[in-house]
């Protein structure tokens, strides 16, 4: 395995700039509470691509009018997603998208918690924030025992944005989290 580097986002300061920060500062929630999806382009795919841009084994291959081989961790279970994905590949011009656990292993979810497990490795949580609206009941309820520091930090989110919700009720949605499920 090659070395693993880690990316973040940073506004025009310097400063590490978080979804969470955003929120804050911006008295808003996620934006896929509002119905749409940017929080993973902005700050995850966003800090990818902009260190690819300036690296320069990228940038030697671009130059020699190459693609960069980039492998994106779809399961089999996300045949939906992968699919939508392909339709988007055929026209990138910098990189050839690879799904090894759908194309080459045919792995679903429950494969890779066994090929974890079998390494011996501590399995990875999910990708999303504790703030995220698309957590699940289970999963709330869960990150609130287990978490509370950071289900505190979720509802300090979701209280900072309430006063300037029009089409939302909170972080649920049609909901407040603190309403649902209570502050302790």
């Amino acid at each position: 395995m090659p070395q693993i580097t880690t990316v973040q986002k940073f506004d025009r300061e310097g400063n590490r700039l978080t979804l969470e920060k955003e929120c804050l500062q911006s008295c808003t929630l996620p934006s896929i509470a509002y119905g749409y999806k940017r929080c993973s382009l902005k700050h995850k795919v966003g800090p990818q691509e902009k260190f690819c841009n300036h690296y320069e084994p990228c940038r030697e291959v671009w130059k020699g009018g190459g693609k960069v081989n980039r492998f994106i961790g779809y399961d089999a279970g996300e045949m939906k997603r992968y699919l939508r994905s392909r339709k988007i590949d055929e026209a990138d011009k910098k990189y050839y998208n690879c799904y090894p656990l759908i194309e080459e292993w045919g792995w679903d979810r429950s494969d890779c918690v066994r090929a974890i497990q079998a390494a011996g490795l501590p399995q990875p949580g999910k990708s999303s924030c504790f703030f995220c609206p698309s957590m699940k009941k289970p999963e709330i309820l869960y990150m609130k025992d287990h978490y509370p520091a950071l289900y505190q930090r979720a509802l300090a989110l979701e209280a900072n944005a309430l006063p300037y919700l029009k089409t939302v009720k909170g972080l649920g949605r049609n909901y407040a989290w603190q309403e649902r499920f209570g502050k302790e």
